[in-house]
């Protein structure tokens, strides 16, 4: 009798997790893939290249640019108005960054001297 309770057990395990895995796929396949800036790419004078889309938590964006001459630096507001990355502040450099939108608002800016205050800046507001 305790093994049949035990195949019960297994068989509720097995069922709880394939759910989990169909809930987790079908929330990837929702997420939307942008590359920030089309095909220019990651680079100056990027405000308006978030008009007109409809971003969603989850949704990737995908940085492309040139990682000798420029980073991606996830920030707050402060930091974005600001033009600054405060210590501690998330950096990529490969070139090719891809980052998941949380819900609400996110920031990003270039960190190298000057590039942000050309514009090398975006804030995406994720439903």
């Amino acid at each position: 009798m305790a093994q049949g309770s035990g195949s019960a057990s297994g068989a509720t395990a097995a069922l709880g997790l394939a759910l989990l895995l169909c809930l987790l796929l079908a929330h990837a396949v929702d997420a939307a893939t942008y590359t920030v800036g089309d095909s220019g790419g990651w680079t100056f004078n990027m405000a308006s290249w978030t008009r007109g889309k409809r971003f969603r938590a989850g949704d990737v964006l995908v940085f492309r640019y040139s990682p000798s001459v420029h980073n991606v630096v996830a920030v707050s507001a402060a930091g974005y108005n600001g033009c600054s990355a405060p210590r501690g502040s998330r950096t990529y450099a490969s070139g090719n960054d891809r980052i998941t939108l949380a819900r609400g608002s996110n920031y990003f800016i270039c960190s190298i001297a000057g590039h942000c205050q050309a514009g090398m800046k975006i804030a995406v507001v994720a439903a």
